[in-house]
């Protein structure tokens, strides 16, 4: 077997509107049309794709509250992280440095789902 792409990543989410507010506005997503009887929220990103599912229950699976990095997260890259972490917290989103020293941050979708952004 050769995998050859990475096609996309899907996250559970519990609230449409919130996570909308988040991906499409603090974040700045592109929001694709989907066509499946299930609700939720496809974004593209360059040539991958993100899949928001709503669903009934998210069962939190943090395990290290102290280093972010250290959990299940997606990693995306930015051309400024200094203007990423300022519109983070002008959006009241957490924000938590990379432990590392590398150019790198950690923040939480609304349902707590971890994301990186990367210089």
């Amino acid at each position: 077997m050769k995998i050859t792409q990475s096609l996309h990543a899907a996250l559970v989410i519990s609230n449409i509107e919130k996570s909308e507010q988040f991906y499409s506005k603090v974040l700045g997503l592109e929001k694709i049309d989907r066509e499946l009887k299930f609700p939720g929220i496809w974004y593209q990103i360059g040539d991958f794709q993100l899949h928001l599912i709503l669903a009934a229950t998210i069962i939190p699976d943090a395990i290290d509250s102290q280093k972010l990095g250290r959990n299940r997260h997606l990693a995306f890259s930015v051309a400024n992280l200094e203007e990423a972490k300022q519109q983070l917290r002008a959006s009241n989103c957490p924000v938590q440095m990379s432990a590392s020293g590398r150019s790198a941050l950690f923040t939480q979708d609304p349902d707590g789902n971890i994301i990186e952004l990367s210089e």
